[in-house]
């Protein structure tokens, strides 16, 4: 690695050295059992990782739960702190306490007014905080992105991250900073998921995770 948090080529994940601004946490026994996963399935990593305390991540494709189990086995490898969306009714007991520990803030979708506005609140009430997106709020093939990512990006005045799975390569991937400053949403939506598709890679029912 030439730098923190810098990764030049497709690397291991325990290569990677987060910066000091980037939220971390400490999941104790979790930190070994996520290596273990990504050294088991062979997966890897590549693209700059940037050194940012306040993000809005956006991940795709979606295509398998398997993004679950990879994903949060990069978390624990790396001792990243992430902060997710969830339906508010998944907060209440008994998962209340475990959604909070893992990052997740209580939405109730039924009243989608000031989405954006309420989240980029959120942003500010913290330091720091990469909130993880899916685009396309499915598995199913050939979705188009939602743009509430976008907007709540531009609404909390931080930037975009663009990661990709890559099945067939086994490659989880960092594209280069994006700034949510574009007049036409729909249009910058439509781009942000082009270069996440031309990058990754959807799993299919031929592809083996062992």
């Amino acid at each position: 690695m030439s730098s923190p948090g810098a990764a030049a080529s497709v690397v291991p994940a325990e290569s990677i050295r987060p910066g000091d601004s980037v939220p971390r946490r400490d999941y104790g026994l979790l930190r070994a059992l996520g290596l273990w996963i990504l050294r088991r399935l062979h997966w890897r990593v590549e693209g700059e990782f940037p050194d940012q305390p306040r993000l809005v991540v956006a991940i795709a494709p979606h295509s398998s739960g398997w993004d679950f189990v990879i994903g949060a086995a990069f978390l624990y490898a790396l001792g990243l702190r992430v902060a997710f969306i969830g339906k508010h009714t998944l907060f209440r007991w008994p998962l209340g306490g475990f959604m909070r520990w893992l990052g997740g803030i209580p939405v109730n979708r039924a009243q989608p007014e000031n989405f954006a506005e309420t989240m980029a609140a959120e942003f500010g009430r913290r330091g720091q905080m990469w909130l993880v997106i899916t685009p396309e709020g499915t598995r199913r093939e050939g979705a188009q992105f939602k743009s509430g990512f976008y907007r709540i990006a531009r609404a909390a005045a931080v930037p975009i991250l663009p990661v990709y799975f890559n099945y067939r390569r086994r490659v989880i991937g960092f594209l280069p900073l994006l700034e949510a400053d574009a007049a036409d949403i729909t249009a910058a939506v439509a781009d942000v998921r082009e270069l996440l598709h031309r990058h990754g890679a959807r799993r299919c029912s031929g592809v083996r995770n062992q």
